[in-house]
């Protein structure tokens, strides 16, 4: 319903923003249930509909969200067929958790823990040591992984104890930062092609009496950006992707569960004036902020100093019938980043910060002119962004 002009505007409350299931059924709640059953110690099972097994895989395909899933059955026939196991046999989704971006997300499938305690908070966020934005997928520019985000992962917790642990992914992503940080422990394998990958996995997860795999497919969300996930690059390649994942669930040895699992969904947006508020040309919006981190659908507004309050009456007035917009003592509060907040990671932060309820991004076309030509986006709390399957194969 249209308001007449003379009404003022709807904003959004931000205690009405869909907070993530952190402590019980987010991704940072997977690994540390997975390995509670396989008995690693300092590890409960945070999602309680999982039952234990000796051998677990996790297999995570960037991008697939759990309503991509649900409407495309005819081009992905095995993962659809898998809707009613998910979480445990609950025929559920378990959530991202937020932002809803590949960065925050493995960091927090791999350390087990909620972005405001292992750091990565989005996108990009300001290093508060240096007033610089730092890429968190790209880790440009450099900073010390370890202090950035300073807690052992699970795979190598696991590892210690005696579980067989091992990640099959590209071989580019062996040496990276993020990998470093989230993602190591035990062996790395490097494997080209979804094929191997899915057959190297397989062999991993049977070398051990306790083994733990994780493994990884990209190109659902690379296409799903470049194209959008109504076209028929996206379509491709979901369909291959869904016979990778047929691949491995026949490969899997006694004594299994094999988990699909994604770290975000997508969602199309519109290339217009409404649907894509450009920041960079839009001077309301730059006043007195100092950085923009983020991303389009997740964005964490820096402002100058001695001008906070204002940036956030500014974008709440301009943006708070589309977006969420909160400070960032309010997201803390309201529990966006998880339920703790390390002191070292409050700064990266922004002092706004802005997620999407509508069909719309914030972009920045000067200082971002890739992303910004971006079709598909993420990072918001919806639930096309938010809801990932927790899909499962038992042996």
């Amino acid at each position: 319903m249209v308001q007449p002009a003379w009404q003022d505007p709807v904003l959004l409350p931000v205690d009405t923003a869909p907070v993530p299931e952190y402590g019980s059924g987010s991704l940072a709640d997977l690994l540390p249930t997975l390995v509670a059953g396989q008995g690693v110690p300092g590890f409960t099972a945070a999602i309680p509909e999982l039952t234990p097994a000796d051998r677990n895989c996790v297999f995570l395909i960037d991008g697939l969200g759990w309503e991509q899933i649900k409407a495309h059955p005819d081009e992905a026939p095995f993962l659809h067929s898998l809707l009613p196991t998910s979480r445990g046999g609950t025929g559920r989704p378990i959530t991202a958790g937020f932002p809803a971006t590949t960065a925050t997300s493995l960091a927090s499938v791999g350390t087990g823990l909620p972005p405001g305690e292992h750091g990565l908070p989005g996108y990009t966020a300001r290093n508060p040591e240096t007033g610089e934005l730092m890429n968190q997928l790209r880790w440009r520019p450099w900073t010390a992984p370890k202090v950035w985000q300073p807690y052992p992962t699970v795979f190598q917790l696991a590892d210690a104890a005696g579980v067989r642990t091992a990640q099959v992914s590209a071989p580019t992503f062996e040496q990276t930062p993020l990998t470093k940080v989230a993602l190591s422990g035990g062996s790395f394998l490097g494997r080209l092609t979804g094929e191997e990958r899915m057959d190297v996995a397989a062999e991993r997860l049977a070398a051990g009496d306790r083994s733990l795999v994780y493994t990884y497919y990209s190109e659902v969300d690379g296409k799903g950006h470049r194209f959008g996930v109504d076209s028929d690059a996206w379509r491709g390649q979901l369909m291959y992707v869904d016979g990778l994942a047929g691949r491995l669930a026949e490969q899997l040895p006694p004594r299994s569960a094999l988990y699909i699992t994604a770290d975000h969904g997508m969602i199309d947006i519109p290339f217009d004036e409404q649907s894509r508020i450009d920041f960079d040309e839009d001077w309301e919006l730059r006043a007195g902020v100092a950085l923009l981190g983020g991303e389009g659908r997740a964005r964490h507004v820096y402002a100058v100093p001695g001008a906070e309050a204002d940036v956030l009456t500014v974008w709440r007035e301009v943006l708070g019938e589309q977006f969420w917009v909160a400070s960032r003592e309010e997201a803390v509060e309201a529990g966006w980043f998880g339920p703790r907040i390390d002191e070292r990671v409050r700064g990266r932060i922004g002092d706004v910060v802005a997620a999407a309820h509508d069909d719309v991004v914030i972009t920045a076309s000067v200082n971002e002119p890739h992303e910004s030509a971006m079709v598909g986006m993420h990072g918001s709390m919806t639930p096309v962004e938010q809801l990932v399957p927790l899909l499962e194969v038992r042996t």
